[in-house]
C-alpha cells in the first residue's frame, strides 16, 4: 500500500498531522513536506527542556509492523532531517533520521525517547536520498537504513514500552534552522512480524 498515492489523489486521506504544516504532491507521486523553523522532537537528556514541535504525518498502527520510507531532505541547517517515527506520546517514541549532523556530515541518526531522549549518530551517508525502516515486535524495535530499499543495515536495536496502538509516520524537522523541505517518495506500513529483526527481514 503506497499511502502517498492517497495523499496526492485525495488529500491527506487516512493520514493525520501532529503539528500541521504545508505540503504539496510531487510530479512523480511523492510528497514535499515543509518543516518550519526551530521544529524538533527531542527530550534533552540533561533535563534542560525538550521540544515536541516537529511535523509528523501519521496513521494508527496496531501490533507488530514494518514501516518504510524513502526520503530526500534539503539540508539547510544542522539537524535538518527527514525521519520515520513510531510514537506513543511526547515522551515515548523512536525515530530514525537522515540528518545533517553537527559534524558537517549527513548521516543515519537514531533517537529513542523513554522519558528522556537517547541520541546516536550512525554511519555518514554521501547520498541525496535514503530509505528508512522501523520494525516492531512487541516492545522491541529495530531501526534501519538502506541505500536501495532492500539491503537494510541496522542502526539501533532497543526495548521501548509502547501501547498496542501507536502512531507511525514521516517527520520533517529543522531544529535550529529557518526551516527546510523534505521530499518523501514512498511511505508504507505492513502489519507483520519479521524473521530477523537485526537484519530487518
Amino acid at each position: 500500500m503506497n499511502l502517498l498515492q492517497d495523499v496526492a489523489q485525495n488529500g491527506l486521506g487516512k493520514l493525520t498531522w501532529l503539528n500541521e504544516t504545508g505540503w504539496e504532491p510531487l510530479s512523480d507521486g511523492g510528497l514535499r513536506i515543509h518543516a518550519g523553523p526551530k521544529t524538533d522532537f527531542f527530550q534533552n537528556p540533561n533535563r534542560q527542556g525538550g521540544s515536541d514541535s516537529a511535523h509528523l504525518l501519521w496513521l494508527p498502527v496496531t501490533g507488530d509492523f514494518v514501516a518504510q520510507a524513502h526520503v530526500r531532505p534539503t539540508f539547510t541547517s544542522t539537524y535538518d532531517a527527514g525521519a520515520l517515527m513510531v510514537r506513543a506520546d511526547e515522551t515515548h517514541w523512536a525515530k530514525v533520521c537522515f540528518e545533517a549532523t553537527d559534524f558537517d556530515t549527513h548521516a543515519a541518526v537514531s533517537v529513542v525517547t523513554n522519558g528522556l531522549s537517547d541520541d546516536a549518530n550512525g554511519p555518514n551517508l554521501d547520498v541525496p536520498d535514503v530509505w528508512l525502516q522501523i520494525v516492531r515486535e512487541g516492545d522491541v524495535l529495530a531501526l534501519h537504513y538502506a541505500l536501495d530499499g532492500r539491503a537494510w543495515r541496522m542502526v539501533r536495536y532497543c526495548a521501548l514500552p509502547l501501547p498496542d496502538e501507536v502512531q507511525v509516520g514521516i517527520v520533517a524537522q529543522s531544529p535550529i534552522g529557518p526551516g527546510t523541505a523534505i521530499d518523501v517518495y514512498r511511505f508504507t506500513v505492513e502489519q507483520r512480524t519479521v524473521k530477523n529483526m537485526r537484519a530487518g527481514i
